[in-house]
């Protein structure tokens, strides 16, 4: 009976260390922290193409007529007295658009015909012309023809209109009116009286030959019932408080500005029409 007890008990012995070792007691797993989600970057806004440049419009089709205007860059400021030693006379730089002024006004008087073009120039180019260096014997390269020619190489039009200023002679006096701008004339600082005045030529040539279109009594009833005038034309007269005074002002004076492009206007409007005919 006593060996049975002793085998009993080891058996039991035996279950209980097999027992252990097949559960042995599993510690606690530590829960992984959260992983942490990366935050979405914002996408940076696209920078914005800059605009593509509209094309400018192209000229197409033949050029009738070549517009050339010389008119626009000095104002001349005049004084006149009883005698030539109170006479002055100052040019002064100015930009008043004159000569796109005489493009606009070609073109109104054309009916603004595609034909008609404004052609550039380079800066100086018709310095020969208004101060030739020669004296006596003309020199025909400091002509408008030969300057037209210089400057339009490749160009092609029918014809060219160039308009230019040249000194007058005020009329009942032996005074030179230089150009466009204003003259004061009088005695002392008394008896004076201001005007504008505004001495435009227009010339064409001929876009092959580069010869000179005369046009010898072009608007002659025009200018004939002009002269015939019996009062003052109001658009040549100004003020004496509006006469530049220094002439360096005359470039800053609205009134003076817009008075003379009235002034122009006017003498281009009654002029054209005899120089834009056809033959």
């Amino acid at each position: 009976m006593l060996r049975n007890l002793a085998v009993a008990a080891l058996f039991a012995s035996l279950c209980a260390s097999t027992g252990w070792a097949q559960s042995p007691s599993t510690p606690p797993t530590a829960t992984p922290p959260a992983t942490a989600k990366p935050v979405a970057k914002k996408a940076a806004p696209k920078a914005k193409q800059p605009a593509a440049n509209k094309p400018q419009a192209v000229d197409v089709g033949p050029c009738k007529l070549g517009v050339i205007s010389v008119i626009g860059e000095r104002y001349s400021v005049q004084k006149f007295g009883l005698t030539i030693f109170e006479n002055e006379e100052a040019e002064v730089p100015i930009d008043w658009g004159l000569d796109d002024l005489v493009f606009a006004r070609v073109k109104a008087a054309t009916g603004g015909d595609p034909g008609v073009r404004r052609i550039a120039y380079p800066k100086g180019a018709f310095e020969p012309f208004y101060h030739p260096k020669s004296r006596f014997i003309p020199d025909p390269n400091e002509r408008l023809p030969a300057i037209v020619r210089g400057i339009t190489p490749n160009v092609s039009c029918d014809r060219y209109l160039v308009a230019t200023t040249y000194k007058g002679e005020l009329p009942g006096s032996r005074m030179m009116l230089n150009g466009i701008g204003t003259f004061n004339q009088g005695l002392g600082n008394l008896i004076r009286h201001s005007h504008l005045f505004a001495n435009i030529s227009i010339n064409l040539i001929d876009g092959r030959s580069y010869e000179e279109i005369k046009r010898p009594f072009v608007n002659f009833g025009a200018n004939f019932a002009a002269s015939m005038r019996l009062t003052e034309d109001p658009l040549n007269k100004l003020d004496n408080d509006q006469f530049p005074n220094p002439p360096a002002t005359a470039s800053s004076s609205a009134i003076l500005r817009e008075r003379t492009r009235a002034l122009i206007t006017d003498r281009l409007d009654r002029g054209l029409p005899g120089y834009l005919k056809q033959d």
